[in-house]
């Protein structure tokens, strides 16, 4: 695609956002009928001609004049033929104007409300396709709200956005606009993210009050009653008055804000507006009929309020204003009364926010098709594995380094003691119940505890070699490096939902590990037979007399294995010092280490090693995976 358009087909005004390919910086506002903020109409005249915008409003000569049916959709059956309608009208605009060019490589992404599930957004995509648009995706606009923040020159909110809990706030003309995103994923809320309350209410009160104080209230009325396009246009005037004494509140405190409106239907009549600071107060605090006499500031923090209860998750951390109300400063202050621990940013413009994060999506989109291709292609190459392969051996000496000397404590020392309380017959059946002790023990908390600190520090240098290939890749496609980096995913909280150390290290893929570990020990333990664990500790005239008889009368290989067979009286047994095994268990760790480490080179079974280099290399690869949804900030 050469150019990414963005739509923001709002229910009262509507924005065009273009991107180029070539020149990607900032998507360029486009000008419709001479304003980049055009009112949300159409009117089909005598002629057969079809007019958009402001100039649809107030045209005599009409035949079907249409607003505000966008918040229909879901309710009006003639909703959809207003919106093709509109669509049409606005794609004429664009070619006409030369904004867009026909047969041009582009693509149209287009707002919705959060709380359109993916039926309502086909059949709202279905519209623009039968309008003769280029191909047209349905993002949320709230979605689009967040792309434009995450692509502004505020770096920081971008990376926030991405790695914090956020909430972005739409404030619309007729509704607001909720959408919760952890982690850079939008999260379903059980409000359905939407919420009617808009400006369009203040805008109401403002042409009302506006209506009370003329001396022409009564004829204004009638001219209301008839024509719903004359009340409609007169909203639009008392909404750019009211945005605009709210974008400079403090200059228009020592200035006049008004603006005069010339009404021609029966006969000319003249309204003035007027915004100042009662009237300010009045629209956020007083009492509004289409609230159910209830005002614009209790129902927003109420609506707030129930947001908060129905996150499930983490408290947003950030709030992210979008659309033209938030420009007024109580709504930062009423963000900040219900969500006191988040940081509440609004953007430069943030009327057209939406507009260009939905052109951002589509050049977003496209370049993380690209991006997803090259990861696909690292992904089933051998590198992953090859650099596993390399470090495996470091990660059976490090298991060792851990595992020795808490199996020493926590199986060894327990074994001796059964056995000298008589629970265990003979020292020979030590080796079976040791064995089966061992693989109990690597299956508690603790022994995965102690696995999973060190893989996370075997991953680290595998992560920077790996980096070296991940880096070139994020570099092409503009995406910080580090996300790509499973160094940035490291910490001992989040590696569960990284590298499940459950797998990738578990009991049966290491079997031959365990039998190592058991022989080596039950040989430096017992000391060629089980005579060293006895004697090491002896010391009472019983037993020294008794082995010396032993070895007289049976030799010293013979007394040995006997001695093993035999079922050793629980008082002689009790002669042996528990301290005595313990000091025996510190001298051995260092050689059962390195007699296993000796064994490592000379008798690791290949097939074992193959299948965890396997585990290993899917688990980073599925990392990778997981790293680059959240990069791609999914648009949906």
């Amino acid at each position: 695609m050469e150019r990414f358009y963005g739509l923001d087909l709002g229910d009262a005004e509507s924005a065009v956002a273009r991107l180029d390919k070539k020149d990607p910086k900032t998507p360029e506002m486009l000008s419709v009928g001479g304003v980049q903020s055009f009112i949300t109409a159409y009117a089909k005249l005598v002629s057969g001609e079809l007019l958009i915008g402001e100039k649809a409003c107030y045209r005599a000569d009409t035949v079907t004049r249409k607003l505000r049916f966008k918040s229909r959709f879901l309710t009006s059956p003639t909703a959809e033929e207003e919106i093709t309608a509109f669509a049409a009208g606005l794609l004429g605009e664009l070619y006409t104007s030369g904004s867009m060019v026909k047969g041009d490589d582009s693509c149209f992404y287009v707002g919705c409300p959060a709380g359109w599930d993916k039926n309502t957004r086909e059949r709202y995509r279905a519209i623009f396709e039968q309008a003769g648009y280029p191909p047209t995706r349905i993002v949320s606009e709230s979605r689009a709200a967040m792309v434009s923040a995450c692509q502004s020159k505020h770096l920081q909110v971008g990376y926030d956005i991405l790695n914090k809990p956020v909430l972005v706030v739409d404030i619309g003309s007729s509704t607001t606009d909720f959408a919760y995103v952890c982690g850079g994923r939008e999260v379903e809320m059980h409000t359905a993210g939407e919420v009617a309350l808009g400006g369009g209410q203040m805008d109401e009160m403002l042409l009302e009050d506006a209506v009370a104080a003329s001396p022409k209230a009564k004829e204004i009325r009638e001219v209301f009653a008839q024509s719903e396009p004359w009340k409609n246009y007169c909203e639009f005037a008392a909404r750019r008055l009211k945005e605009k004494y709210y974008s400079d509140e403090s200059y228009w405190k020592e200035n006049p804000c008004t603006e005069t409106i010339q009404i021609f239907f029966d006969k000319p009549l003249r309204l003035t507006l007027k915004m100042d600071e009662v009237e300010a107060k009045r629209l956020t605090d007083g009492p509004c009929q289409s609230l159910g006499n209830q005002s614009f500031r209790y129902v927003f923090i109420k609506s707030l309020r129930d947001v908060r209860e129905h996150i499930s998750g983490e408290k947003p951390e950030l709030l992210f204003l979008t659309g033209g109300v938030s420009r007024l400063p109580a709504i930062r202050q009423w963000c900040a009364e219900v969500f006191p621990e988040a940081v509440v940013i609004r953007g430069t413009e943030p009327e057209f926010a939406v507009a260009r994060g939905l052109a951002w999506s589509g050049k977003i989109d496209e370049e993380m098709r690209e991006f997803r291709a090259e990861l696909e292609q690292l992904k089933s190459s051998t590198i992953v594995e090859k650099i596993v392969r390399e470090h495996i051996g470091d990660l059976y000496h490090d298991a060792v380094d851990v595992l020795v000397e808490p199996i020493l404590t926590q199986v060894a020392v327990p074994t001796f003691e059964k056995w000298r309380n008589g629970e265990i017959r003979r020292l020979a059946d030590t080796d079976e119940v040791m064995r089966n002790e061992i693989a109990n023990w690597l299956r508690t908390d603790e022994a995965r505890g102690l696995l999973t600190k060190c893989i996370t520090s075997w991953l680290r240098p595998v992560a920077d070699e790996l980096e070296e290939y991940t880096e070139p890749i994020c570099i092409r496609h503009s995406i910080p490096f580090t996300a790509l980096s499973l160094n940035s995913y490291l910490s001992a909280s989040d590696l569960d939902l990284r590298i499940d150390a459950k797998n990738v290290f578990a009991v049966e893929e290491v079997t031959w590990m365990i039998d190592s570990i058991i022989s080596l020990l039950v040989a430096l333990i017992c000391g060629g037979g089980g005579v060293a664990l006895v004697s090491s500790g002896l010391t009472g005239i019983l037993i020294g007399a008794f082995l010396s008889m032993l070895v007289l009368l049976l030799g010293k290989e013979q007394m040995q294995g006997a001695l093993l067979k035999a079922d050793l009286p629980r008082p002689m047994r009790k002669m042996v010092p528990r301290n005595s095994f313990s000091s025996r268990m510190k001298s051995v760790s260092a050689d059962v280490k390195a007699s296993f480490f000796r064994n490592l080179e000379e008798e690791k079974n290949d097939e074992i090693t193959a299948r965890m280099e396997q585990e290993i290399s899917e688990q980073i690869e599925l990392c990778l995976t997981r790293m680059a949804e959240v990069v791609e900030i999914p648009l949906g």
